[in-house]
């Protein structure tokens, strides 16, 4: 993962913190958001100089334009964590939101709010009919490491997937532009809906 990555992460995480919170100390901030000592101080720097906190002594609060943008974080990050929290414990359903949230536009977030509001969770995508458009509603993997990497490869629920074709043990699927062959124990993992456009 680039700098430039990570820094936008850890200024992401500063931000949605702070909604949570409205006011707090930079100790505990360093203490809740996973980074280097050095990642934190050149993200709470970058995030003053963009005038969404202000620092005032051991104390970090957002500006009217940091209480923007840490909301639409927020409100990213909870219909992530509601969604999850159907099928996964409540600590789980926080960590893949945590995960996704930094993945994720605008039009992914509206596909899982519709499917938030689907009874119905998919069918593998090993019986996903071939060149069919689908959308992913739920990847139940064993481990975060796992789930992580499939999201960070763009294979995540909300995003729309076409089985392009099947060869044994494998499905070869396209997402975006880019084009992916998964072996069939991890696409068994992936549930998937029709897609309608609406």
């Amino acid at each position: 993962m680039t700098e430039f990555y990570t820094l936008r992460i850890a200024k992401e995480d500063i931000l949605r913190t702070l909604a949570e919170k409205k006011e707090a100390s930079v100790d505990s901030i360093k203490g809740e958001v996973k980074a280097s000592s050095s990642l934190m101080s050149k993200a709470l720097e970058e995030l003053e100089k963009e005038k969404l906190i202000q620092i005032e002594g051991n104390f970090i609060k957002l500006t009217k334009i940091g209480q923007e943008k840490s909301k639409d974080i927020l409100r990213k990050h909870l219909v992530l964590e509601n969604y999850f929290r159907e099928t996964s414990s409540e600590v789980t359903a926080h960590r893949k939101a945590h995960i996704f949230e930094h993945y994720i536009s605008e039009e992914v977030v509206k596909n899982i709010q519709k499917l938030h509001t689907l009874k119905e969770r998919g069918i593998p995508l090993t019986k996903f009919r071939l060149h069919k458009e689908g959308l992913i509603a739920d990847i139940n993997t064993p481990n975060n490491e796992l789930f992580e990497r499939m999201v960070s490869m763009g294979i995540l629920p909300g995003e729309k997937i076409r089985i392009m074709s099947v060869i044994p043990g494998c499905v070869v699927v396209k997402i975006k532009n880019k084009k992916f062959a998964l072996g069939d124990d991890i696409a068994k993992k992936i549930r998937v809906l029709e897609y309608e456009k609406s």
